[in-house]
């Protein structure tokens, strides 16, 4: 039998705290209105988490008059987990909102009404963390080790990988969102996202050197090599609103142009773009939000689809598949059924890439490379 415990720490207690008090909270806003000829149309999209680069694109298309370009009046609405973005997008509160496919997945077999219109991250970003000198070098090596998960649905390729491996014998620890209980040796492997969590390690003094930690001294599960991984960013839209308002299909084509176009920007100036999102509001430091920046850019670029945001059939195929078969702790799996034909479409993101397409701009980023970027003590 699985040995599996979750341990409600006091440093994820208040990390819960902490990040639901630095939200906007849960107040209720109006969904966008159609204007009329010389107005401009406002928007409102829900993001999953705080201000930061991993929402560089739409900070980048806001920043740099994109939305307004296309008649869009938009409104980024930042998150600290106490919201939750397709619900939001259910509920009429918002228009647009970013999140997790196999998340939203569970809230459509639940009832909620939303389709996928763009999928903007092509690959993952989930890792999962040990020391180098640990023992652990696979998947398999989890086996009888205590594994860190945040939880909140942010663990299903995790389980999908223990599933695949057939590791049953482990200790799940709920994480807080740092890598503090890796770090005091609390837990053996810890999830961390590429843009963030290994991050912060890399910002860490490593107490026997004095220095810095170096990526060689960690061992790095990654869920894309490991075939286990799940579609994440994407974003999703109302369904029946698409289904019968005509001026809201024509507002998510052109939401959907600003916001790729701004995506290209962030491709294009990592440090401008990085620079954008501080502006914005981000409280992150200089050197770890230019590295959240680059790494973004590489759950992007290049696109293998034919162009950023295209939903991918088997990659969704794959994600659905695994949303289906994976089991947590308990034996339950995130969706039970295949969902509806209405989960997704690259109808509006195609219309889009053309217009883009037209107008010069590089949707697929073939020759794009990612920048170098050194990471200070605290990602000052």
């Amino acid at each position: 039998m699985t040995r599996t415990i979750w341990k409600a720490t006091a440093a994820a207690l208040t990390a819960g705290l902490l990040l639901a008090a630095c939200s906007d909270g849960g107040e209720e806003t109006a969904p966008a209105a159609s204007g009329s000829a010389g107005e401009l149309t406002p928007v409102k999209l829900q993001l999953q988490w705080l201000t930061q680069a991993q929402f560089a694109g739409y900070y980048a298309a806001l920043d740099q008059g994109y939305y307004e370009a296309e008649g869009l009046d938009v409104e980024i609405l930042p998150s600290g987990g106490d919201i939750v973005p397709q619900d939001a997008l259910a509920q009429g509160e918002v228009d647009y909102a970013i999140a997790w496919v196999p998340k939203v997945l569970g809230s459509i077999e639940q009832g909620a009404g939303v389709t996928n219109v763009a999928q903007i991250f092509e690959r993952s970003a989930t890792l999962q963390v040990a020391f180098a000198d640990s023992g652990i070098e696979s998947v398999a090596d989890l086996e009888g080790k205590t594994i860190g998960s945040w939880g909140y649905g942010n663990e299903w390729e995790l389980f999908a990988g223990l599933n695949k491996a057939g590791v049953t014998d482990f200790e799940l620890v709920t994480q807080a969102f740092d890598m503090l209980g890796l770090l005091n040796g609390d837990i053996d492997a810890a999830q961390a996202m590429t843009y963030n969590e290994y991050a912060q390690l890399l910002e860490a003094e490593n107490p026997e050197t004095g220095e810095l930690y170096q990526p060689e001294d960690f061992t790095v599960i990654d869920w894309n090599v490991e075939g286990t991984a799940m579609l994440q960013d994407a974003i999703w839209a109302d369904t029946e609103r698409l289904e019968s308002d005509a001026a809201y299909e024509e507002t998510t084509v052109k939401f959907l142009k600003a916001s790729l176009k701004g995506w290209a920007y962030a491709r294009d100036n990592a440090q401008a773009a990085a620079d954008i999102v501080t502006a914005a509001g981000s409280t992150l430091g200089t050197s770890h939000q230019l590295w959240m920046t680059n790494e973004t850019n590489k759950l992007l670029w290049p696109s293998t689809t034919g162009g950023v945001g295209t939903i991918d059939e088997a990659a969704w195929d794959a994600t659905v598949a695994m949303a289906m078969e994976t089991v947590n702790e308990t034996g339950a799996s995130i969706i039970s059924a295949q969902p509806p034909a209405s989960a997704y479409t690259n109808e509006y993101v195609e219309q889009a890439l053309s217009e883009l397409t037209a107008e010069g701009v590089d949707v697929v980023g073939e020759g794009w490379s990612p920048i170098e970027v050194t990471l200070n003590a605290g990602g000052a």
